[in-house]
C-alpha cells in the first residue's frame, strides 16, 4: 500500500519544516481552543441541561479543529505529539479563564513540562 501511495505522487515525507514558530505556537493554540469548545458545549448540554442548539456550533467548531489540523507545517506524526502539549496547556488555560478554576502549582509544572516536549519536537533541527 505504501508503494501505491508513493506512486500515485504523495509524498510522505513532505512538510518536515518548522516554519515561522509565532505561526506554528499561534496555529496549535488556535487549533487547541476549536478542539475544546467542541468538546465542552456537548458537555454543557448533557452535564449542564444546557440547550441541544450548542451541538451546532459545537459541530463547527470540531469541523474547524479538523481543518486546523491539516494548516501544520510539519509531518502528521509531529503534529499530533506536539499538539498534545499545546493543548495542555489550553485546557489549563481554560478552566481558569472559563470554570474560574485557578491552576495548582502541579498544574503549572505539568503545563511546563508539557511545552517543554511540544518545543522539542516541533521546533527541533531539521
Amino acid at each position: 500500500m505504501l508503494e501505491e501511495i508513493q506512486r500515485a505522487g504523495v509524498n510522505l515525507y513532505k512538510n518536515t519544516g518548522t516554519g515561522d514558530p509565532m505561526k506554528t505556537i499561534t496555529l496549535y493554540f488556535a487549533t487547541a481552543i476549536a478542539e475544546i469548545v467542541g468538546c465542552y458545549l456537548p458537555w454543557l448540554w448533557l452535564k449542564q441541561n444546557g440547550s441541544p442548539w450548542l451541538l451546532i456550533p459545537a459541530g463547527v467548531s470540531l469541523a474547524a479543529f479538523a481543518w486546523l489540523l491539516t494548516l501544520h507545517e510539519a509531518a502528521t506524526g509531529r503534529v499530533y505529539a506536539a499538539y498534545g502539549g499545546v493543548y495542555i496547556c489550553a485546557a489549563i488555560l481554560w478552566l481558569w479563564a472559563v470554570e474560574g478554576i485557578r491552576p495548582s502549582n502541579w498544574d503549572v509544572a505539568g503545563v511546563a513540562v508539557a511545552l517543554l516536549g511540544m518545543s522539542i519536537i516541533a521546533f527541533q533541527p531539521r
